[in-house]
């Protein structure tokens, strides 16, 4: 489904929890989109998530909110294990789809879902929204200057201290829980952006009593002959700090990395300079309008973003699983 040129991108929110609240925030700031309905597994918690947010049409059901009428893209918000489910649910409806990250729980459900995509027609792009921030673009601008000279490695660390409840998402294996797919996808795929398609990965970790990885540390030997070191943690409150160093000197976007507002260059002269990189509203508006932008000019995928980047992210990080001993029900 493609949105006309001059009318708005009717917007549908598959999932009622944190993700979406936020998702449906970074909506306001975008420009000629509206959130036009919203689906939960109960009407209670559709209707008072449209009733905060004033969405016309609330849904009881995913299924009812896949075959709306008035949506031209589904954003899917649901717990992880979920997603490739609810992506093929919209798909099936006739509906473009945003989908969380990670994609889906490994690269078996990846695949179908945009074989699905490509099938049906539609735009179908992972929600990984640190890709579409101005940060990343004014970094990409830098190394491609010349001024930081040759690229030789990335450095990229997310980490903070998660509640220690077992029974929490974040620490149930049953919900796909674990320090990687929630915060080392960020790492991962901003190296990826960078220094493009991976050859091995190495990967180590530290396990907790419920099953998922707490800590986990990987190394990535890129096709270019560079190397990225990532880490993620849900037990240390780190720097959350992404710095691209070449033979002249190193990029460093700041604490959050994937928030960042500015970013440094530090030279080899010892000359430094620091770049102002705003974003809009939540930071999610930027992901939403570029989705908007796809479905008006009919292209099913985003060159940010690619259904391949989406397949090859889900392959490393099943390898990552394998190396660590990660496993999930969907394995």
């Amino acid at each position: 489904m493609s949105a006309a040129q001059d009318q708005p991108v009717r917007w549908g929110i598959l999932g009622t929890g944190r993700i979406a609240h936020d998702f449906a925030k970074g909506l306001r700031d975008a420009p000629n989109a509206v959130l036009a309905a919203v689906g939960s597994r109960t009407l209670d918690g559709a209707r008072a998530f449209a009733e905060e947010f004033g969405v016309p049409a609330a849904y009881g059901s995913y299924g009812e909110l896949a075959l709306a009428p008035d949506v031209d893209i589904i954003y899917i918000g649901t717990p992880h294990p979920m997603h490739a489910e609810n992506a093929v649910l919209a798909l099936r409806g006739g509906k473009a789809v945003l989908c969380e990250k990670p994609f889906a729980m490994n690269r078996r459900e990846a695949g179908e879902v945009v074989a699905l995509a490509r099938a049906k027609n539609l735009f179908l792009m992972e929600a990984m929204w640190t890709r579409f921030m101005p940060a990343i673009a004014e970094v990409k601008r830098i190394i491609a200057s010349g001024e930081i000279g040759t690229v030789t490695q990335v450095h990229a660390d997310f980490g903070f201290s998660a509640t220690t409840d077992p029974a929490h998402r974040i620490n149930n294996r049953e919900l796909g829980g674990g320090a990687l797919l929630d915060l080392g996808i960020y790492p991962l795929s901003i190296a990826c952006a960078l220094l493009g398609k991976v050859d091995t990965v190495q990967a180590q970790a530290i396990m907790g009593e419920t099953g998922v990885d707490l800590t986990t540390a990987f190394t990535m030997k890129h096709a270019g002959g560079t190397l990225s070191i990532c880490s993620c943690s849900m037990r240390a409150r780190s720097g959350s700090e992404m710095t691209v160093s070449g033979t002249k000197g190193s990029v460093r976007m700041h604490r959050m990395f994937h928030l960042a507002t500015r970013v440094t260059v530090d030279l080899v002269d010892g000359s430094s300079r620091t770049i102002d990189t705003p974003y809009l509203g939540n930071g999610y508006t930027h992901e939403a309008i570029e989705a908007g932008r796809c479905l008006r000019e009919g292209a099913l995928e985003h060159p940010l973003m690619t259904h391949e980047d989406t397949l090859s992210l889900m392959g490393l990080l099943d390898t990552i699983r394998k190396q660590i001993g990660l496993r999930y029900p969907s394995d």
